[in-house]
């Protein structure tokens, strides 16, 4: 059986933040968002806000399942989860929020992170969906080839330098051996704190490039890279190909964006000096 369509998962998605944002708003101070209830099979521990937000997500899946529709999820805090037999080689790929540290202190930038792939690595990805709660902003990528921002089509520009990078698993420690191989090679720094949204800035040209400084996770990474890819960034991961990028929650792997090439190739180096 065919999976939802384009315009089912798009509405799903929806829905599922329109009651995300119900839960920030519910919980709007830093101490009713610090509640934590045991670990994630990610291995973070859990907030109860991460487990609301995922919640949202598999009420989703659930009503899409019972419309007939069979795939296994694969999210941050429940780990792989069927809707059918497990033979579907359909798999949607989940985080609850991505940038859970900046929503627990109540900064205004984090993210749902969920992903559509038919087949187990990040190149098998043919949807993207992430939305950010502090900006509200709606980036997508579809199997047709297109990237929006709230609907209108998004590219990364053409042109070379490195403006604007973003470091992210930013510890301080990370980040200065970083620093050092970009110093008088890139303009200034920042740090977002969502690995989904840093992907999404470099699609629209907000950032030039991004990096992560210590291994990610599928669940961070697959749907931003999508859209960032669609919209015609350069991505690498460090396992090699994109095929070769599993979309298991154990799978571990570092991640470099940029609108070029030759800014991608500058931002491997700092990411190599990172692991010396």
């Amino acid at each position: 059986m065919a999976g939802p369509s384009t315009d089912e998962w798009i509405a799903a998605c929806r829905r599922a933040v329109d009651v995300q944002k119900r839960i920030f708003d519910e919980h709007r101070g830093i101490e009713a968002r610090t509640q934590y209830e045991g670990v994630g099979e990610g291995g973070d521990n859990t907030l109860v806000i991460d487990r609301l937000c995922e919640d949202a997500i598999f009420d989703e899946l659930d009503a899409l399942h019972r419309a007939g529709h069979e795939f296994t999820a694969v999210s941050e805090e429940r780990g792989s989860v069927s809707f059918g037999d497990g033979s579907s080689p359909l798999r949607v790929v989940i985080d609850p929020i991505d940038g859970s540290l900046n929503a627990r202190r109540t900064i205004p930038l984090h993210s749902v992170s969920i992903a559509v792939a038919e087949g187990n690595s990040m190149g098998d990805v043919t949807f993207g969906y992430v939305y950010e709660f502090g900006a509200r902003e709606e980036f997508i990528a579809t199997r047709d080839g297109r990237a929006e921002l709230d609907g209108g089509r998004i590219e990364a520009p053409a042109g070379d330098g490195l403006e604007l990078v973003a470091l992210e698993a930013s510890k301080p420690e990370r980040v200065r051996k970083a620093v050092e191989v970009l110093q008088d090679r890139a303009y200034r720094i920042r740090s977002p704190g969502s690995i989904a949204v840093g992907l999404c800035y470099v699609a629209c040209g907000r950032y030039d490039g991004m990096m992560t400084t210590r291994p990610c996770r599928s669940v961070d990474a697959a749907a931003g890279q999508l859209i960032a890819r669609t919209a015609g960034a350069t991505l690498q991961f460090a396992a090699g190909d994109i095929a070769d990028a599993p979309l298991d929650l154990n799978a571990r792997y570092d991640l470099t964006a940029a609108r070029t090439p030759t800014d991608l190739g500058v931002l491997l180096e700092a990411q190599e000096a990172v692991h010396a």
